[in-house]
């Protein structure tokens, strides 16, 4: 067998070569199909404001369109004016129910057997990856609500650059989120 690297005449069957140390033939690597381990979206928990506010302007445009039934002595113009109002009201509430549900719904993590992956948008989507075998640490976050409700942030460093990190906000189960990733990565490496 002669060696690629340094023209070397090495034995038969050698794997490296013995002047360089280059290695002779790569073995054939086995087809290995990527498959998911966990997809990880935001909690509601996250948009409890929002949904509270919601609620707020749904209760308000209700009671705006049927204070007219209860007070009779209102002039026809001021109940027109309530009519918008509270048609107003309730449609905002609806539309930011909307926005939440289409931001809960476009934004994810999804845990691969060789990368997380990260994706964001509706209309223009962004996506970011990081190779299990990149990953330099997985840190857990969890300040008191959250951690009275369950919730927290996960983010996990790439050993690749400082700068690069992905950023699980708000989702259930962090320190789950967190051991399913170092197990995965464990296993990609090994």
């Amino acid at each position: 067998m002669r060696c690629p690297q340094c023209g070397n005449d090495c034995a038969q069957g050698a794997q490296f070569c013995s002047r360089c140390g280059a290695r002779l033939f790569a073995p054939k690597p086995a087809a290995v199909h990527e498959y998911m381990l966990l997809k990880v979206r935001c909690s509601m928990w996250c948009f409890q404001g929002a949904l509270i506010i919601s609620a707020i302007l749904i209760i308000v445009g209700f009671v705006t369109l049927f204070m007219p039934l209860l007070n009779s002595a209102t002039p026809q113009l001021n109940n027109n004016a309530n009519l918008i109002v509270g048609y107003v009201l309730i449609g905002l509430g609806v539309l930011n129910i909307c926005r939440i549900w289409i931001d809960r719904r476009f934004r994810s993590w999804t845990v691969t057997s060789d990368r997380i992956i990260e994706q964001n948008g509706m209309l223009s989507r962004s996506r970011r990856e990081m190779e299990l075998s990149d990953i330099r640490s997985a840190e857990v976050n969890q300040r008191f609500m959250q951690r009275m409700l369950g919730i927290g942030d996960v983010t996990i460093a790439s050993a690749a650059s400082a700068d690069f990190a992905i950023r699980m906000v708000c989702v259930a189960g962090p320190g789950e989120v967190a051991e399913t990733v170092r197990r995965a990565r464990l296993k990609r490496l090994a």
